[in-house]
């Protein structure tokens, strides 16, 4: 037989776009519009629904950039159209290649209902099925012209990222307003030969089950009259019946398909547009239930669900209705879906305290799973913080991304840093945005690392980004795909349905120990350096604050400010989504969010400063509040005392210039350029830095990736560097006991403060940057004499160690990693600790000396800005701060105790007596990361800690109140399953923790 494949592919192709689609709509009339543009933000739908609108033409242009116009559409349906399905055709100015990147709709009837979002892949309005014929047709549509940020050529500066600069050029051409029958039988037919058509793309060549595919279609193609297409649909529809109805083989890959709709809680678009894209997305997908019985959508980000609640009643009444149904799924249980690498150990456990309340407060419902498709990376602490939630499962699909090594395994068991381990899955898919593609479900089935032992996999399934959730045809296509030869096995679950079932087949999959690193979007961890710093601080005030707001309710009676403390912690939470606090949004989100940090530490501090008083009392004595989990100079950690005064330190000019400080503890040499030539630490007698190198060393790389510029840097970024070593001037500071130290380069300028505390083993380096870059990557380094073959980083709830060396491209492809307040290398019996106030990026590489002892430099670097040009053409210009501090003869303790040391500096205030910590604990291993009152407002005094060295820990912990029980509880203060509850003694209670463990315990009060 003569092969004519390529012939009836391509005709399918041709008749497909050029006769069959087109007749779904064969009639339409046009609608008459009017538009009324809103002055300046969104207005209420009250206000846009009374506001008087002007008449437009299709054609016209309209929409300044992220402006808000209200189109009333109107018309009469006509009478020969009686007993026809009849839709709106609603078409905006849409490109249908960007769903959930430009302009979007929601469509309401005149008493404010809202119908459904419009979008780019989803432009209809059903108007009646069937009509009478003469009804008259009135909606509004609020429009929202947010432009084009990601555009065909992607990462082009623009100032289009933020309405102070994006100007006002209408974005878009309005393009279609119609009334049109739609016809059924075209539409399914198209959907047959779709589902087919892809299909047959995936088999191989020389299948028989593709032929069968290819003839059935050229039989349909054959049974359709081009000029008749309406009247013959059905016809050729028959001829298809026969390869439709053949079953899957038994060995098929069973995908899970679970609505979905991706929503980035703010990136190309400022946080009140996701407001509105969320009312879009849940109004389309409501309306998409009641029309799909075997639909299910689930929707994360508990924040989301609280803006539809707050700012869309009407929406959130059909929402509420369709999770009563179990039809849409709150998915997730955490505030929103965060950056898991730099959020604190605190913030992150409070991102699933927030969002699976929200859930059960709301619904009754729990969530085992954590959701977190586009995180990029997850810090290795992260298992057993799902697990004290309350969890058991993750999933997510970023990990595709990486660019040097594929991931092993798509659904295995994750080993945190303290042995929890929880059943993760990544959806062979890769993507999160799937649309029932063959190419996507055949994808997946190749991809599926575990065939043989598994044959479940999820696909998440839908638009994202406010391009409107999941489609009909994505429904249609889902039905002819649940049991076809040829293809994996569809069917709608729910991500608990889909867990269990993966589980259940999968029970002993292979193990992942530690973190899951995504080699890439490895810049997020420096971009928006002051975004970064408003999330540190805020997360040691908040424990500030907790801290100082429950010792003052204990001991003095003052109020305890739950209802502020809920609502900053949530705003602090919804702060660190994964294109907030990574950097990587538009110039507006984070402009707003430096704002809202400013505001977010005048009310932490007024909390704290109250409370503090309230404590103190009135007096003229000079106390210090210490709020570290450790004590210093005399002062007990959580409470209040007058320091005892070290031995000051002493500054003496160098010989051969420069300076030197010293302390008794620590020798510090400064040369005449400003560099740290010799950091001595006097007790170990040993010398921290490197022979014939120099630390405190600033250097610059030009930084342009190849693409994806506020996410990434790529590993050539190393090849050109420049080391900042030339200085304006070299000085002693205004105390007279710090070394001053000026440099300019470019259109920057840096000044540094050297000093040495007096009583301490640490060299504190405060760095002022003038930053005026572009497309530069400033590092601090720091060359140690030390053989280490790993290091160890802070990470939520401990540490985690990676390797110095680069012997596999797994090891070579984290250079750059994430700390959070320290990095700590060490020879057995000697370290040195790199502590920090405010940075996250770091690199750590060594080499051995040539010359001399043949020793190894081990150079620790701290990235400090950044200046890329995409999302936002002025990323990190201006002023910054930071403090870091290198601590010589540290230990992995002294790491610890200096890593909260630096972030949580004393508070110093007048009063008439000392204050006595609420709690303690008698092991400096044993650190307690909250203090706090229950939110269930009983007055039980909550305490979370964890061993934080990596061994284990016998330990007392004595609170300073009348105990009358105590409970092992989950990070939502609910009893939990951990065997025996500690041995209590009167206020003393026992601890015995192994390396990493995590415990919060629940004291109530008499």
């Amino acid at each position: 037989m003569h092969d004519d494949r390529t012939l009836v592919e391509a005709r399918l192709r041709r008749v497909l776009d050029e006769r069959i689609r087109p007749a779904v709509y064969p009639e339409s009339v046009p609608l008459q519009v009017a538009v009324w543009h809103a002055p300046g933000e969104p207005v209420p739908v009250e206000e846009g629904l009374a506001a008087e609108p002007e008449p437009v033409e299709v054609g016209a242009r309209w929409g300044a950039p992220w402006g808000t116009s209200w189109f009333r559409v109107t018309g009469t349906v006509p009478e020969a159209w009686a007993g026809k399905t009849v839709e709106a055709l609603l078409d905006l100015g849409f490109d249908e290649n960007m769903p959930g990147f430009q302009c979007e709709g929601l469509v309401h009837r005149p008493d404010g209902t809202p119908v459904k979002g419009l979008n780019p892949r989803n432009q209809w309005v059903r108007i009646g099925a069937p009509v009478a014929g003469g009804e008259q047709v009135v909606l509004h549509i609020e429009a929202a012209s947010n432009p084009v940020i990601l555009d065909y050529h992607p990462f082009l500066p623009t100032r289009l990222g933020d309405k102070e600069t994006a100007g006002s050029e209408p974005q878009y051409t309005l393009t279609r307003m119609d009334l049109a029958v739609f016809d059924e039988s075209v539409w399914q037919l198209v959907m047959d030969l779709e589902v087919l058509g892809e299909l047959m793309a995936e088999l191989p060549v020389d299948s028989a089950r593709r032929h069968d595919i290819l003839r059935a279609v050229e039989r349909a193609l054959d049974a359709v009259d081009l000029q008749d297409v309406n009247g013959t649909a059905e016809r050729a529809r028959r001829q298809l019946t026969g390869v439709l109805a053949a079953p899957a083989v038994p060995s098929a890959h069973r995908i899970s398909a679970v609505g979905h709709a991706h929503i980035d809680s703010a990136w190309l678009w400022p946080l009140r547009e996701t407001v509105r894209k969320v009312a879009r997305t849940t109004s389309n997908m409501t309306a998409l239930i009641e029309d799909e019985p075997e639909f299910v959508f689930a929707m994360s980000q508990a924040q989301q669900w609280a803006w539809v609640k707050e700012h869309r009643p009407e929406v959130w009444a059909r929402v509420k209705k369709a999770v009563a149904e179990g039809r849409f799924v709150p998915a997730g249980g955490m505030w929103v879906e965060s950056d898991t690498n730099m959020p604190g150990s605190e913030a992150m456990a409070r991102q699933f305290v927030h969002g699976k309340r929200f859930f059960l407060d709301e619904f009754g419902i729990e969530n085992e799973e954590a959701w977190l498709p586009d995180t990029f990376g997850f810090a290795a602490g992260l298992p057993q913080i799902i697990r004290a939630a309350g969890s058991k499962w993750l999933l997510t699909q970023k990990i595709s991304w990486s660019q040097t090594n594929r991931f092993p395994h798509h659904t295995f068991r994750w080993e945190g840093i303290d042995g929890t381990r929880i059943f993760t899955h990544f959806p062979p898919v890769d993507t999160y945005n799937c649309s029932m593609k063959g190419s996507e479900l055949a994808h997946a089935a190749r991809n599926f690392k575990d065939k043989g032992r598994a044959r479940h996999s999820l696909a998440p399934t839908g638009w994202g980004d406010g391009g409107g959730g999941t489609t009909r045809e994505m429904v249609a296509k889902a039905s002819r795909l649940r049991d076809l030869e040829g293809s994996a096995a569809v069917v709608w679950e729910t991500p608990r349905a889909f867990f269990e079932k993966a589980e259940a087949e999968y029970p002993e999959p292979p193990v992942w120990v530690g973190e899951l690193y995504l080699e890439l979007h490895r810049a997020t961890l420096t971009s928006q350096a002051k975004t970064k710093q408003g999330n540190r601080r805020s997360e040691h005030l908040l424990r500030e604050a907790e801290l100082w707001a429950a010792t003052a309710a204990v001991h003095t009676g003052s109020p305890y400010p739950y209802e502020e403390l809920d609502r900053i912690w949530k705003t602090v939470l919804l702060h660190q989504f994964h294109d907030i606090l990574p950097g990587s949004s538009i110039a507006w989100v984070h402009r707003e969010a430096r704002a809202t940090y400013e505001r977010i530490a005048a009310a932490l501090n007024d909390i704290i400063g109250a409370a503090q008083r309230a404590l103190a009392g009135e007096g003229t004595r000079h106390l210090v509040f210490n709020a570290a989990p450790h004590s210093r100079h005399g002062v007990p950690a959580g409470g209040a005392a007058a320091p005892r005064v070290p031995k000051g330190t002493e500054v003496s000019p160098r010989a051969e210039g420069g300076y030197v400080l010293g302390n008794g503890l620590l020798r510090v040499e400064i040369d005449a350029h400003g560099l740290v030539v010799s950091a001595y630490d006097r007790d170990a007698d040993r010398e921290a830095v490197a022979p014939g190198r120099a630390a405190n060393l600033l250097q610059l790389h030009p930084d342009f990736p190849n693409m994806w510029d506020a996410w990434d840097v790529d590993a050539f970024y190393r090849n050109t560097v420049t080391d900042l070593t030339d200085a304006e001037s070299v000085e002693t500071g205004e105390d007279g006991v710090s070394v001053r130290i000026v440099r300019s380069f470019g259109a920057s300028r840096v000044t540094q403060v050297l000093s040495l505390p007096p009583g301490e083993r640490r060299l504190v380096i405060d760095t002022e940057v003038d930053w005026h870059e572009t497309e530069k990557f400033l590092k601090l380094a720091f060359p140690l004499d030390l053989h280490a073959e790993r290091y160890a980083s802070e990470t939520q709830f401990g540490h985690v160690f990676r390797p110095t060396h680069t012997n596999t491209s797994w090891e070579a492809a984290k250079f750059e990693a994430c700390n959070h307040r320290f990095v700590h290398l060490e020879e057995p019996g000697w370290g040195v600790a790199l502590v920090n106030d405010s940075t996250y990026g770091h690199d750590v590489t060594r080499t051995v000396r040539t010359d001399g002892d043949r020793g190894t430099t081990t150079t620790v670097r701290v990235s400090l800005l950044r200046a890329p040009r995409f999302p936002d053409p002025e990323t990190d210009q201006g002023v910054h701060r930071f403090r870091h501090a290198l601590v010589p003869g540290a230990s992995i303790a002294d790491a610890v105790r200096e890593g909260w040391r630096i972030n949580l500096p004393e508070r110093r205030l007048t009063g008439a007596h000392e204050v006595a910590p609420l709690v303690t604990v008698d092991h400096d291993a044993v650190v307690i990361t909250a203090v706090k009152l229950a939110d269930d407002g009983s007055g039980d005094v909550v305490v979370r800690f964890h061993e934080a060295h990596g061994g284990r820990a016998r330990a007392t912990l004595t609170a300073g109140f009348e105990v009358v029980d105590v409970t092992v509880t989950d990070l939502l203060e609910r009893p939990a399953d951990e065997g025996a509850p500690p041995a209590r003694d009167g206020n003393r209670i026992a601890l015995a923790l192994r390396p990493f463990q995590l415990m919060t315990l629940r004291l109530r009060r008499r």
